[in-house]
């Protein structure tokens, strides 16, 4: 017995020391390469690569984001070093911009060829921005080519842009219109007997409707109605006039694609030429041999041709600090993302974070004035509180604080808009909805269930609180309500007194309505129409400086954000990414996105205003 109990010892001994020595090599091996990445990262200097007589490669990969999100640095720098679309899931719009902007005067540069196949989320109003800019682009006589095997609804509106469009003789043209289908869990949270809480005002604020109903209400099904309708006009429009086609011709092309497509023979190519979709088909090779005669010839490629990324390397990009501090600046600071309570990571709106940002530019006295570029459906009503103050200490200072909206700046992302000096918003920018709601599950029953019970005693009627073992007492449940019902008054107030607006004009125009740019011009919610760099010039011209020069205002990463940024999962998520069908993955994003944003609520009163509604979101098929 005692022998046994030696070699039982001795194994768990050596066992010990295999793990201890495995975890050490492990560790040691991931410091090395966290090394190895800081090194590469910061030490070793990037040479511009060579350009002559190339073409611009315009790759827009990914979502098309104003800030892109926290993502760990090993992940970045493989993405980058490889070149590899799976590790770039974002691509900023103002390096799009910028590099366009570059291109029309750089000799080198002889054309641009649009590489639309990675496509992600996209909101209309930054489609509009980069359809403007190539249009610029082509004033300089250079081409714009838009060349794919198949294009994707999304991806076509850009094409249209483009001084001529190929299509592969096996491809097609994609155009369908637009729709909004979320998905509804009530019954899935009844079989899970899942107890949600809600409480809400405004008739149209259907943000909680995907876990009340198993349906889309009449009245948000009507104001959804209303406004893909509108933005679908912008949509067909701007097509139509780049193409020089009828004005119906897209509705055409859409309502009749049976009978299109049959007196093209079954060939969705054939059917884009004859409609005039496209200016040719060309297969892979003679799009090279083509590209080849508008270009330098490279004996690997076919064509010289250089990457937006790389050249990104070789030019300044806009609205970063200048080497010589400016004593006249505008400061831009981005909010982007659902609106969260206290510190947050890039891509989501900290009320602390943000609040911060504003502060810092209120205390430099070198910044003469802010344009928040908001981009966002809003969230927790409290963080929206918080930057709103902050945004009143900033016009205490004397500086002027103009807004300029994204795809979307609606519920809380207007909550902290109502009171700048000046807003500004784009055609196809989603705003309003200015409602409030709160929502708390409980889980007696789902706990019941598995035998599970809560029971115990409380010294008044609130002691219980938000427990979710237990169901809301019917005290607290009036006194939501009653909080959500002075939340929604202060909502009303803020936008009255911010915008100079009677009351009762507000609550004509909230209850939760969402509308475009140009109605909500016509409605007094926004000042103008326009994109970002219009506002910066006005911000400048509201500050009374000629001479000045927009930066960003960032949160700074530590050196301690970095290393644990290493441990967010990024990289499990992009191993996944790869291994996972494409049409699986969309389908699982569009499962776990509503559920996901109400699993992120984190107001510390419980009320948000936040509108089911994005602009990006409506584009997609």
């Amino acid at each position: 017995m005692k022998n046994i109990f030696t070699a039982l010892a001795t194994l768990f001994h050596w066992m010990g020391k295999f793990l201890s020595t495995t975890r050490s090599i492990l560790g040691n091996l991931l410091f090395l390469l966290f090394i190895v990445v800081i090194f590469t990262t910061f030490f070793l200097e990037k040479k511009p690569p060579a350009i002559k007589d190339s073409a611009l490669i315009l790759s827009l990969t990914g979502n098309i984001v104003e800030e892109k999100q926290s993502r760990d640095p090993i992940t970045a720098l493989l993405g980058e070093l490889t070149q590899s679309k799976e590790t770039t899931t974002e691509t900023l719009l103002q390096d799009i911009l910028d590099a366009i902007h570059h291109a029309a005067t750089d000799s080198q540069i002889k054309c641009i060829l649009l590489d639309l196949k990675d496509l992600g989320t996209v909101g209309l109003d930054q489609m509009q921005t980069i359809g403007e800019a190539l249009t610029q682009f082509k004033k300089s006589g250079k081409k714009v080519i838009a060349a794919e095997d198949y294009y994707q609804q999304k991806a076509y509106y850009l094409a249209s842009f483009a001084s001529e469009i190929y299509l592969n003789p096996m491809g097609g043209v994609d155009l369908h219109g637009l729709g909004s289908y979320p998905l509804f869990f009530r019954q899935a949270l009844e079989k899970l007997q899942i107890n949600y809480h809600v409480f809400r005002v405004g008739t149209y604020k259907s943000a909680v409707e995907p876990i009340l109903r198993d349906s889309m209400s009449m009245e948000a099904k009507e104001q959804m109605r209303g406004l893909l309708t509108s933005l679908w006009s912008i949509f067909t429009t701007d097509i139509t006039r780049q193409r020089s086609l009828p004005a119906d011709a897209i509705d055409q092309y859409t309502n009749n694609i049976t009978t299109k497509l049959a007196a093209s023979g079954g060939s969705t190519a054939q059917l884009a030429m004859t409609s005039k979709l496209v200016d040719g088909l060309k297969t892979r090779e003679e799009l090279r041999e083509y590209l080849a005669k508008q270009t330098a010839a490279s004996p690997d490629q076919g064509f010289s041709q250089i990457s937006l990324n790389n050249y990104l390397r070789t030019i300044t990009p806009s609205y970063e600090p200048p080497l010589i501090a400016s004593d006249n600046s505008i400061g831009i600071i981005i909010a982007e993302g659902m609106i969260l309570d206290g510190k947050q990571p890039m891509g989501t709106i900290g009320g602390d974070t943000l609040a911060a940002s504003l502060r810092k530019a209120r205390l430099n006295p070198a910044i003469k004035a802010v344009v928040l570029r908001i981009n966002s459906g809003g969230g927790s009503a409290f963080a929206s509180e918080i930057i709103r103050q902050e945004i009143l200490e900033l016009k205490k200072s004397a500086k002027p604080l103009v807004v300029s909206m994204g795809s979307t700046a609606a519920s809380g992302g207007y909550w902290i808009a109502a009171n700048a000096d000046e807003i500004w918003a784009s055609p196809a920018t989603i705003t309003g909805s200015i409602g409030i709601f709160a929502a708390f599950p409980t889980f007696e029953n789902s706990l019941a269930s598995l035998g599970i019970h809560s029971d115990g005693f409380g010294t008044t009627p609130l002691a219980s609180g938000l427990n979710m073992s237990r169901s809301l007492s019917p005290p607290l449940e009036v006194a939501v309500q009653m909080t959500l019902e002075y939340g929604y008054q202060q909502f009303l107030s803020l936008v009255a007194k911010g915008r100079r607006m009677d009351m009762e004009k507000v609550q004509a125009i909230a209850g939760g309505r969402v509308f475009h740019g140009k109605e909500a011009q016509q409605l007094g919610l926004v000042d103008k129409i326009g994109s970002l760099a219009e506002a910066i010039k006005s911000a400048a011209k509201m500050a009374k400086i000629k001479n000045y020069s927009a930066i960003y205002i960032e949160k700074p990463r530590s050196l301690l954000d970095e290393i644990l940024s290493v441990f967010n999962g990024q990289v499990a998520a992009t191993l996944l990414h790869q291994t996972m069908s494409h049409p699986l993955a969309k389908q699982i994003v569009q499962l776990t996105a509503s559920i996901r944003e109400i699993l992120l609520f984190n107001d510390p009163s419980g009320l948000y205003a936040h509108s089911l509604i994005q602009g990006a979101s409506i584009l997609e098929p």
